[in-house]
């Protein structure tokens, strides 16, 4: 089952089932995470909450598309109660990057590698643990909340003081915390998690400005678990022509930690667990354009499909002005 959040020919927010080149509006439902909250109280699955609640109006799919009526698969009333994070390091890459880390590691000893590849390494000895405890905590960083999400079709404001705005190709989880504080999955999303990769090149430290960049997920809403291997494609047009493109693999046999591991270490913090709130996890990727040499420039489209999540997330970039100036923090 796969869903969209959209807006109605009158505006108004409604929940979406796909099928095929038609959506069906679930009924009695205005969000997803009301939706999900109503399965919660009701003891059932998302699936079983929406054929309990039934379809109404039918709305053609790509028009919805082409209005920019849909809208991120899950979010908040409330930005500020939509928290975006995510965690890196955690895909094992290609084999031979794999073999010239174990290589390095034989050669020169621990202390030769970088605190990347130091972290990389602790997630392929511990980010699968199979005792049922916690393994090797990823790398993780905060996003943004709710208001840094673009909806999908929409350009990302980038601001003017970025070097760069690079894509990251991903899986997304999306999570509600029921009223007695546990998280709960509703499923998964294709996600873009752009990032300032020119920024974080000059010092790793930077990599927490880098990443409070806008993201985008969806349009779709893959209800269900995760498959254990996915292959992606993503791709960059200039002008209307392909400039880049690449598959990802991604899934647990492409990871370094497996899914539970990431959402324990993420869900341990006590301010992560406020009932009601929604939590969009980018799980980590395996390619960028960045990595092969490309500068993205003004103007440039993003596009991302993974075979069973339905339609390709696709963003522009738009170059925006600063919106504070050096001077403009005064004292009281």
């Amino acid at each position: 089952m796969r869903l969209i959040q959209f807006e109605a020919d009158d505006r108004a927010r409604a929940v979406g089932l796909v099928d095929g080149d038609t959506i069906r509006r679930v009924q009695g439902v205005a969000t997803m995470r009301e939706l999900a909250l109503n399965a919660i109280a009701n003891g059932r699955s998302l699936a079983a909450e929406v054929e309990a609640a039934g379809t109404g109006a039918s709305f053609d799919y790509d028009t919805l598309l082409d209005e920019q009526r849909v809208l991120p698969p899950l979010d908040h009333e409330d930005p500020a109660h939509c928290l975006i994070a995510g965690t890196g390091l955690t895909h094992l890459g290609s084999a031979a990057a794999r073999d010239q880390m174990n290589q390095k590691v034989k050669e020169d000893g621990e202390a030769a590698l970088t605190d990347s590849m130091r972290m990389f390494k602790w997630g392929v000895e511990g980010g699968r643990p199979s005792d049922g405890k916690p393994g090797v905590q990823p790398e993780w960083f905060y996003k943004g909340d709710g208001s840094i999400v673009v909806r999908p079709g929409a350009p990302y404001p980038v601001p003017a003081f970025a070097d760069d705005e690079g894509e990251e190709p991903e899986v997304v989880g999306l999570y509600v915390i029921a009223p007695d504080g546990h998280p709960h999955r509703l499923g998964f999303a294709i996600g873009n998690e752009a990032t300032d990769h020119v920024m974080e090149k000059k010092n790793y430290l930077y990599l927490p400005h880098a990443k409070l960049r806008h993201c985008s997920y969806g349009p779709e809403l893959r209800v269900g678990e995760l498959p254990r291997h996915i292959e992606g494609e993503v791709r960059i047009r200039r002008g209307g022509a392909v400039i880049w493109e690449k598959s990802f693999p991604t899934g647990e046999d492409n990871m370094c930690h497996s899914l539970a591991n990431l959402e324990f270490h993420h869900f341990k913090y006590e301010q992560h667990l406020r009932p009601g709130d929604v939590h969009v996890q980018f799980m980590g990727t395996s390619v960028a354009s960045f990595g092969d040499g490309i500068r993205t420039e003004d103007g440039d489209v993003f596009e991302i499909a993974i075979p069973g999540f339905g339609r390709p997330l696709v963003n522009g970039t738009q170059r925006t002005p600063v919106r504070i100036d050096f001077s403009a923090v005064k004292g009281l």
